[in-house]
């Protein structure tokens, strides 16, 4: 108790100057497109959002990527050309990889697909080319994104854990069936968690389908289960007793009746064999009201020893926190929720849309942007040097609209005692709203990417918007990350330019995400740099919000051909203090 209290001395000794800190800039490097496969038009098959990425411990050279891929989908010029509609049993869930620090590639498979579909027919969707995980509709199943990416150590003959086996990566999405009745279900229910793996990254990466294993359904499900918004992660330091447990969490929104969803409880599913099968428990109460709710936006991490910890936002006696769940038997008990700190969920309820929004009328949803983002100095690959110190970011509201926060807190003894959360310095007019943490495995480098809207909310769809994406980096001196310097910072984009399939709104998903070596750090943003805004579909937005909604516009006949054309970015940056 003592070192804890010690800690958070030192940390408040330093909080004035963290937060007055200048931002130091530094020269940027050229960030590059992941989703390179994706065409600049039409709407939606140009269209991606919620980016995941991984690098393989062992082999830190090979990084890959998930997306929300609309690559497959049809144009919104086939059938009625005034709807965009995702396409029946068409997936979404969209993987690339990266071998040389930079150039990303998106491979092709076979599967189910309406990529022909252009327009002016009815769509007809046959099997055919896809940029997403195969082998999904051969199982009856539907890849619904949500993307999570993980590496591991690969399991030997005997069922034994060792990098010397080489890595295997993990692939966790959102899954539904492909089948539209009872009788041609594959599972009961609305959506489902599934986990794809591979241990030939280079063989899926050249299109080679038979690379990956077909999918495995590890969320247990009835037939008002809606599992949704899943990570996962691998023990990957070899010093840990349960080096190679795979750990996946979500939320099981079990109830759909009458527009709800409650309960809502976390849930974990580990694996010991390398993903083939899985043991589902709750973690926590499963009781969600207007006064206490469950973690959502869940973030799962392992430290050095085993410990397996799990991250959500929830809620007790009406505030908001971010919570805590930790596990020491290799997630067979879990204990918490731990209230970490108070949070304000940024952005303002928009009538239309049903759902926060920060940007304006018809702007992008930002119900997780207050969630938390978790990484841990876990000394991977080895689990020997490292501080097991955790940092955890999130978009902060307390300062009110327009003044939004980019928070940070850290632990250094297992999540017993956080830091006071102190406010990242950003430059002005940033108003972050999605945010990730990445540490290096010493402890001794943090980066922290962020998207931030440049602009103040907006109360009509007319006047531009921004949106940027930018990439930190501070030095962890004595636990405390100090000299913060800005590694990116990207050309603005309009998010107006983004969609929903639906037309209402903007669309740019709920996250970012960032992986970190000592020597390097890999992040991923979403980006509006090439998407045009349509003077037609931000009449129509409007018009929602007024007693006379009009109807929507031919969206390829009256919009710009790279409307909806949001895409995901991403850069690898070496150590700037090494």
């Amino acid at each position: 108790m003592g070192a804890s209290r010690r800690i958070i001395a030192s940390v408040a000794a330093l909080a004035a100057a963290f937060a007055g800190a200048a931002v130091a800039a530094s020269a940027s490097p050229a960030d590059s497109e992941v989703t390179v496969g994706s065409p600049s038009t039409p709407f939606s098959q140009n269209k991606q959002n919620e980016p995941a990425v991984a690098i393989d411990a062992h082999d830190p050279g090979v990084v890959v990527a998930g997306a929300n891929e609309e690559i497959d989908m049809e144009s919104c010029a086939a059938g009625d050309p005034s709807t965009c509609p995702f396409t029946n049993g068409v997936g979404v869930s969209g993987v690339y990889f990266s071998f040389n620090g930079g150039a990303w590639t998106q491979p092709t498979y076979t599967g189910w697909s309406a990529r022909h579909c252009l327009g002016p027919a009815v769509c007809t969707p046959r099997v055919g080319p896809i940029g997403t995980l195969p082998h999904y509709f051969e199982a009856g199943l539907v890849s619904d994104g949500d993307p999570a990416v993980a590496f591991g150590p690969r399991p030997g003959p005997g069922g034994t854990f060792s990098w010397s086996n080489g890595s295997r990566l993990y692939y966790a999405n959102l899954t539904s069936n492909f089948g539209a009745t009872r009788q041609l279900e594959t599972f009961r229910g609305f959506e489902a968690i599934a986990v794809s793996t591979t241990d030939d990254v280079r063989g899926a990466s050249a299109n080679n389908a038979s690379a990956w294993r077909a999918p495995v359904i590890i969320s247990k499900q009835s037939s008002t289960t809606f599992s949704d918004k899943e990570q996962v992660y691998a023990d990957n330091a070899s010093s840990s007793p349960f080096f190679g447990h795979v750990y996946v969490c979500w939320a099981s929104f079990r109830s759909q009746e009458k527009g709800h969803a409650l309960p809502v409880p976390l849930t974990v599913a580990t694996s010991t064999d390398g993903g083939t099968s899985w043991t589902t428990r709750q973690v926590g109460p499963a009781t969600s009201n207007g006064i206490n709710s469950q973690p959502d936006g869940c973030v799962v991490r392992t430290d050095s020893t085993g410990a397996v910890y799990v991250f959500g936002v929830g809620t007790r006696q009406g505030t908001n926190f971010q919570m805590m769940y930790r596990s020491t038997d290799g997630g067979a008990h879990f204990k918490g929720p731990f209230l970490v700190t108070p949070v304000v969920k940024p952005g303002v309820f928009d009538p239309v849309e049903g759902r926060p929004v920060m940007d304006g009328i018809a702007g992008a949803r930002v119900d997780l942007a207050g969630g938390p983002n978790v990484d841990i100095a876990n000394a991977r690959p080895t689990g020997t040097g490292g501080t097991n110190e955790i940092f955890m970011t999130w978009a902060d509201g307390r300062l009110g609209l327009n003044h939004e926060q980019l928070m940070l807190t850290w632990s250094r003894n297992a999540g017993q005692a956080w830091a006071t959360p102190l406010a990242v310095p950003i430059a002005a007019g940033d108003r972050p709203v999605y945010s990730a943490p990445a540490v290096s495995p010493d402890g001794s480098d943090l980066y922290v990417v962020y998207n931030a809207f440049t602009t103040p909310y907006r109360n009509d769809t007319t006047s531009p918007r921004g949106l940027v994406g930018v990439v930190l980096h501070a030095n962890v001196v004595n636990g405390v990350p100090t000299g913060w310097s800005v590694l990116e910072r990207t050309p603005v984009g309009d998010p107006r330019g983004s969609s929903a399939n639906a037309l209402i709104s903007e669309f740019l998903g709920d996250y970012v995400y960032a992986a970190a070596t000592n020597d390097f750090a890999v992040a991923v943003w979403n980006d509006t740099r090439d998407a045009a805004p349509c003077d037609s579909i931000n009449a129509y937005r409007a018009s929602l919000y007024t007693a006379s909604p009009v109807s929507p516009p031919n969206v390829l006949g009256t919009c710009p051909a790279t409307f909806g054309n949001s895409d995901i970015f991403g850069g690898q940056y070496a150590d700037p203090t090494p």
